[in-house]
């Protein structure tokens, strides 16, 4: 991997979580409806199941910071469930009789959830995390990514167009990848950290993780 370069992006704001939701909701109203019990691009999860998780996670991440004393060793304990083998475990899920729009709505609902735990809770806060105990700007980030990469997964399988802007992605991977190709587009660098494509001379990646803790 090169080396990070001089000039580092800033960090991960409630207006990332925000705008990476707007963006996300813009190009899922483009699904047809008989198109989201479709595969998610390359997941075994349907493009409404991999919706849901990501309505789940926005929702699973802004309780995390909830609390007046954030668990640091566990999540706050909701019950999760799978509606189907191998499907999503998940707090959050969706009518289906509201259909794509519905949806979207909650996805919608969950982001701000995460926006706004973000944009109030002191950045002093921290909470548990599998991939870290992190702070306030690291849920944002993993909001952010969770956002991108699975719009990502849901429009590859119907040929929609998704491409979210690089200043976006480059202070996500600067916050949560830090070993990320330097010299490669922040968009396709953040595929690669999630596992979703390759790069030149780099292959697909069969695992990763992000890492939440700050640095200071």
């Amino acid at each position: 991997m090169t080396s990070a370069p001089k000039d580092l992006p800033g960090p991960v704001t409630a207006d990332d979580v925000d705008l990476a939701v707007q963006l996300a909701v813009a190009a899922l109203q483009d699904v047809p409806d008989s198109g989201w019990d479709q595969p998610a691009g390359t997941l075994e999860w349907t493009c409404w199941q991999t919706a849901e998780h990501l309505a789940d996670d926005l929702f699973a991440y802004a309780l995390q910071l909830g609390p007046r004393k954030p668990p640091l060793t566990t999540h706050v304990p909701v019950t999760w469930r799978r509606e189907t083998p191998g499907g999503p475990a998940s707090t959050v899920f969706v009518d289906r009789a509201e259909g794509g729009a519905g949806l979207l709505q909650v996805l919608d609902a969950c982001g701000a959830l995460l926006t706004s735990m973000v944009r109030t809770t002191s950045p002093a806060v921290r909470s548990h995390h599998v991939f870290g105990v992190s702070d306030p700007a690291g849920f944002g980030a993993m909001g952010v990514v969770e956002t991108l990469v699975h719009t990502h997964d849901i429009v590859s399988g119907h040929g929609l167009p998704f491409e979210p802007p690089a200043g976006l992605c480059a202070r996500v991977l600067h916050r949560l990848f830090p070993d990320a190709p330097a010299d490669a587009e922040p968009w396709p660098a953040l595929l690669w950290s999630t596992g979703r494509t390759t790069l030149p001379g780099l292959a697909r990646q069969s695992s990763w993780r992000w890492h939440g803790e700050p640095s200071s």
